[in-house]
């Protein structure tokens, strides 16, 4: 069956190219019935438009990158679902990067979309680059960064309120009465500043309900990753004063956490309880489930698309940094779980 043409559409529809091409495109300059005639066409001929084409005559690609850490990590792959989803939607294809958190990777990452042209935009959740590198790059790619707020204003970012999120948190440990609340997950060196963020949200909540910070209850991890949140737990069980609950900065930290707990024969929440961060789909599998800091993957992927559109595009959208929504979600490591009802016979 031959593809239908613009021309075949506007024969259709009775109306000039031009104004088919204009409906196709999401031009405004279409008044509202002719609009409808045309999009009766294209429905009737089954009109797709073709990308390559389209993107060949705009010197683009149709392509965006996504390059993250490490696809491994539960948060990432499933963050990836969603910016695919959302950059299907609206007409591009994503590449999908692991740079490993290693600062020649990410590096070579930004000046080959420059060098090659192999894709129109990146999405970016750096770990090793600095803002200087960054600066230093301001003009070569199009770029939205995620996760890390780097002192970059050269550049949109789109992310949670991190001191917020871990505040909400170790707030939620404190109603429930835990007064030794330890730490999983500090990063204190120059790339870390998420892990700073959540630190700081962690510390403001103790502050506020009076509570003294104990650095010793605060346990570093060079990485989110399930085994050093369990030497962390395991750490902290060994103090003379173990905590009664843990907040970790990334679901894998509490997951391991938790089979560090059940290996030492400590009941969770009753003993230790226990939050995390991120909302991955295992963490609503776990023994028990993971209460946790739950952001909203679609909205981030959907506000980091549209902005890396537009700066594709070269619309003028100000340069900002844009906080996506979160939740946090209850679940039995903070809360045990009611007993089923007894059946009355």
């Amino acid at each position: 069956m031959t593809r239908a043409t613009l021309r075949d559409v506007a024969e259709r529809a009775g109306v000039s190219i031009r104004t088919v091409s204009n409906v196709v495109n999401g031009y405004a300059a279409v008044s509202g019935a002719m609009r409808a005639r045309v999009e009766v066409a294209l429905a009737e001929l089954d009109y797709r438009p073709n990308l390559v084409a389209r993107n060949l005559k705009q010197g683009r690609t149709g392509l965006i990158a996504l390059a993250v850490p490490e696809l491994d990590v539960p948060y990432f792959a499933e963050l990836a679902r969603a910016v695919i989803t959302s950059a299907r939607q609206r007409g591009f294809a994503v590449m999908i990067e692991q740079t490993d958190g290693e600062p020649d990777r990410e590096l070579e990452l930004l000046d080959r979309g420059s060098r090659t042209a192999l894709f129109d935009g990146l999405l970016f959740s750096p770990i090793a680059v600095t803002a200087e590198q960054l600066r230093d790059r301001s003009n070569q790619v199009p770029l939205v960064l995620l996760g890390e707020h780097l002192a970059a204003p050269s550049y949109h970012h789109v992310a949670i309120d991190n001191v917020a999120a871990a505040r909400e948190a170790t707030e939620h440990l404190i109603a429930l009465g835990r007064r030794r609340i330890a730490a999983i997950g500090d990063q204190p060196y120059d790339t870390g500043e998420t892990a700073q963020l959540r630190t700081a949200g962690y510390r403001q909540a103790l502050r506020r309900a009076g509570l003294e910070y104990d650095e010793r209850l605060v346990v570093p991890t060079e990485r989110f990753h399930r085994r050093l949140g369990a030497q962390a737990m395991t750490q902290l069980l060994a103090l003379p004063e173990p905590p009664d609950a843990v907040f970790c900065y990334n679901d894998l930290l509490a997951l391991g956490a938790i089979h560090a707990l059940h290996r030492a024969g400590v009941r969770i929440p009753e003993d230790v309880a226990v939050v995390g961060f991120d909302d991955i789909e295992e963490g609503q599998f776990s023994t028990p489930t993971l209460s946790t800091i739950a952001p909203d993957k679609i909205r981030i992927a959907e506000l980091a698309v549209d902005r890396l559109l537009d700066a594709i595009a070269g619309r003028p959208a100000g340069l900002c940094s844009t906080t996506a929504p979160y939740r946090l979600t209850r679940r039995e490591s903070t809360t045990p779980a009611q007993p089923a009802p007894q059946a009355v016979g």
